[in-house]
């Protein structure tokens, strides 16, 4: 496998792909709704007064920069690389997705569409998204898995709280991927009127772009501050991984320095058993899924597998393109955390450092946990704590009295 860095200037070309990775495979009827996005977004990114708001926003509403913190008692207690934690669980709304959000709904006013929905999986880029359309007077829709609704019933409320009607979804699993379908539905039928605030960096194009540059923020702050307290880049470079948007957030601006090692973490479940994990790279397969092509879980007829993980923000079957193409190139590692390594590390991370991470971020911890001691003690890891544990109190207490 090929260990060259990436041609990022070329990352995505014009169709919007990442090598074989990437591109629209969407209906017709979205296909204008998709060019318009993408044309706005280019005048937006040229246009001083999108980016004077969108910096506006990001520092006064949504509490950006975020902290680069120097987790002492966890190295200590690990015995080996100096860790870091890029606090983004300490954003408004409790997570990174409001970054995306954010940019998003700016775009959506140039467009002159006044409706707004999405899907959500954890619930962190539902309550981002209710959030930015209560900010600017929006309307607003939510899709959600009935069965994730169960598992994040205090992200339910806040979005309720905050003006959004939450639409349970009960086809499938009941979970992400479902909650994706049943948006894309929305969007086709009210296309006119009605932006899609996509949360992930997946999707057809040009979302898996747009929602990593409103992310590259945070690798950009990382750097900075990891420069000015260190002097020097990081040795390692670690997030949770879903659909991907925290770990391209974070990954970005370091992908031209092959001196920095970059992992990202799938959901490992109950194993890397069929149907009990949504570990892509571990025995997934080259398809299409929901707009773009990437690797995924399928079957030999190339019916999307069942994905399980303790996580709902990770429970999804593919991952995004950039990820795939990333993989490919030997630029960043893919590894995987069961469920049982994820709720260990959500309690070390608690006690150690009296930091409850949500169990995304958890799955970044497990590796961090893993690494940290096979390193030595001037190197420096950081990890990306992409939300906090807040909505998973309630559900790691009823695993926790299952087993007792």
């Amino acid at each position: 496998m090929p260990t060259t860095t990436p041609d990022l200037s070329s990352l995505p070309d014009k169709h919007g792909h990442f090598g074989p990775y990437g591109g629209r495979f969407v209906p017709e009827t979205l296909m204008t709704a998709l060019l318009e996005l993408e044309r706005e977004y280019a005048s937006a990114r040229q246009d001083p007064s999108f980016r004077s708001e969108l910096a506006y926003l990001l520092h006064d509403f949504v509490g950006r920069p975020t902290p680069l913190y120097f987790a002492e008692r966890l190295t200590s207690k690990l015995g080996g690389a100096k860790i870091y934690l890029k606090r983004e669980d300490l954003l408004h709304t409790g997570a990174h997705k409001i970054n995306n959000a954010i940019g998003q709904i700016l775009l959506a006013r140039r467009m002159g569409k006044r409706r707004i929905i999405a899907e959500t999986g954890a619930g962190q880029h539902g309550v981002a998204t209710a959030t930015v359309a209560a900010r600017f007077g929006f309307e607003c829709c939510i899709y959600m898995g009935a069965v994730d609704m169960e598992r994040q019933a205090l992200n339910v409320a806040r979005m309720r709280f905050l003006g959004a009607k939450v639409v349970g979804v009960t086809a499938g699993q009941a979970t992400l991927k479902e909650a994706i379908n049943e948006a894309m539905r929305d969007w086709v039928t009210n296309v006119r009127d009605t932006h899609y605030i996509l949360g992930s960096a997946l999707g057809a194009h040009p979302y898996p772009m747009i929602v990593r540059d409103f992310h590259r923020v945070i690798g950009d702050e990382a750097r900075q501050q990891i420069l000015q307290r260190e002097e020097r880049l990081p040795d390692h470079l670690i997030a949770c991984v879903g659909g991907g948007s925290n770990a391209i957030g974070l990954f970005y601006a370091f992908l031209k320095d092959e001196g920095v090692r970059m992992t990202g973490v799938e959901a490992g479940g109950g194993g890397i058993i069929r149907g009990q994990h949504a570990a892509r790279f571990q025995g997934g397969k080259l398809g299409v899924l929901q707009g773009t092509k990437t690797w995924l879980l399928a079957d030999n007829d190339g019916q999307i597998e069942l994905t399980h993980s303790v996580s709902a923000g990770l429970d999804y079957a593919a991952i995004g393109p950039e990820h795939s193409f990333l993989r490919d190139a030997g630029r960043v590692d893919y590894s995987y955390a069961t469920d049982e390594e994820a709720l260990s590390a959500f309690h070390v991370l608690s006690c150690t450092e009296g930091i409850i991470p949500a169990l995304e971020s958890a799955h970044a911890i497990a590796e961090v946990i893993k690494v940290a001691p096979t390193m030595e003690l001037d190197q420096i890891i950081i990890a990306n704590l992409s939300g906090r544990g807040d909505k998973d109190v309630h559900q790691v207490m009823e695993l926790e009295s299952l087993k007792s």
